[in-house]
């Protein structure tokens, strides 16, 4: 579920670009508190659909049609590597065409162009009223499926429904993207010379989604972001090899994220659970913080406080938080800022938080899905929300 966005923690989508589901080289440094827009197996958000049928040239193959001397290479390696027929491998890649919006939709922000993050209007673009109705009608339309995945995987159903309705507004918003088209114009004919670790992680992900294809277990013709992201989770190739279930029980079965929302609920329930998520915990600590807690903020992407020094720091448990679980587990101040006004809100976030920022490394991002998901619970309202927990 790795992803490249263009907004990250500001008030628009995303910022430099993120990878969500798929184990990639680091993107550039972050600011504090912006994950590189996605994980090493985490999402992806979407950009601008594909304008209809590409007439852009191959970006596999020369004039004679015989694959690039590099791009064969790639054929050659993959089907050892993978078992997979050779012949098929060179098929699938001829096939790829070359996008220039891809290319054009992948490179960074204009440098020196700077962006203010604010929280609250980055919160504003996801916790709001349509998308929390959706929401809903999403939870009332797959309560068996969320229910299924709260047992197995121990992520509660409003906070997978957080996730998809984040990523994709609940299958609405998607990519229209030629996968194998995106990812092969990344892959060798990366728009930046001087990353060649970017062209590198994007021919792993080529490689693991012509492995998926002829495996059975995607469509060549799959559509999704423009960085190759797929389905409601806008998973990543890599992360649909390592973390996508079939909701059908068959463990090399196909896997369809766009259309199945069963097979989505389970993968990213999957997914959370495979990075750390904590059974029984929530997301935030009910914690009342000492007035300035900002010099608690390590901006990691891991918790590295206990319980008891954020109490000898000033800390102290909300009215009626009891002797929950929470108090054993790591935990870690989020600083969610609004530069502009060189103010921040801050909460104390759990194991689970920096579960979600594994999907993708923002603070912004995890705290929205965390919102939203409580959004969603209220509006199904408590009958329908208890029975999932």
């Amino acid at each position: 579920m790795f992803m490249l966005r263009r907004l990250l923690q500001t008030g628009g989508l995303v910022i430099p670009f993120v990878l969500a589901g798929c184990a990639s080289s680091p993107p550039p440094a972050p600011a504090p508190n912006l994950a590189p827009n996605a994980s090493s197996s985490g999402p992806i958000h979407l950009g601008p659909t594909e304008p209809g049928p590409s007439d852009e040239p191959s970006s596999t193959t020369l004039p004679t049609g015989q694959l690039r001397p590099e791009v064969d290479a790639f054929a050659r390696d993959l089907a050892t590597r993978e078992n997979l027929p050779l012949d098929k491998v060179r098929a699938s890649l001829s096939g790829a065409r070359y996008s220039a919006t891809v290319a054009r939709l992948i490179l960074p922000s204009v440098p020196g162009h700077k962006v203010w993050r604010s929280w609250l209007t980055y919160r504003s673009r996801f916790v709001e009223p349509r998308r929390i109705r959706w929401g809903a009608e999403f939870w009332r339309e797959n309560a068996a499926a969320l229910s299924q995945a709260q047992q197995r995987y121990g992520v509660p159903a409003k906070i997978i429904a957080g996730i998809i309705g984040v990523e994709t507004i609940y299958g609405r918003n998607m990519g229209n993207f030629r996968v194998m088209d995106a990812l092969s114009t990344l892959a060798f004919d990366y728009p930046v010379p001087d990353k060649p670790d970017r062209a590198a992680m994007f021919r792993g992900q080529l490689g693991d989604f012509i492995t998926l294809a002829l495996q059975g277990r995607l469509d060549i013709e799959t559509r999704g972001s423009y960085a190759g992201a797929i389905g409601m989770p806008q998973f990543m190739p890599q992360s649909i090899m390592q973390y996508a279930v079939d909701s059908s029980g068959n463990p090399g079965g196909h896997i369809d994220l766009a259309n199945d929302p069963a097979d989505a609920i389970m993968s990213v329930g999957n997914y959370l659970a495979q990075h750390g998520w904590v059974r029984g915990v929530p997301v935030f600590a009910p914690v009342t913080l000492p007035a300035d807690p900002s010099a608690l903020v390590a901006g990691g992407l891991a918790p590295t406080l206990t319980w008891s020094q954020l109490q000898a720091d000033g800390a102290y448990a909300a009215p009626g938080a009891g002797a929950a679980a929470w108090r054993q587990q790591p935990l870690g101040i989020v600083n969610l800022d609004e530069e502009a006004r060189a103010t921040a809100q801050y909460r104390t976030g759990t194991p689970n938080f920096f579960a979600i920022t594994q999907y993708n490394h923002s603070y912004f991002y995890a705290t929205a899905v965390s919102d939203l998901a409580d959004a969603v619970a209220a509006e199904v309202g408590p009958q329908l929300a208890g029975a999932a927990l």
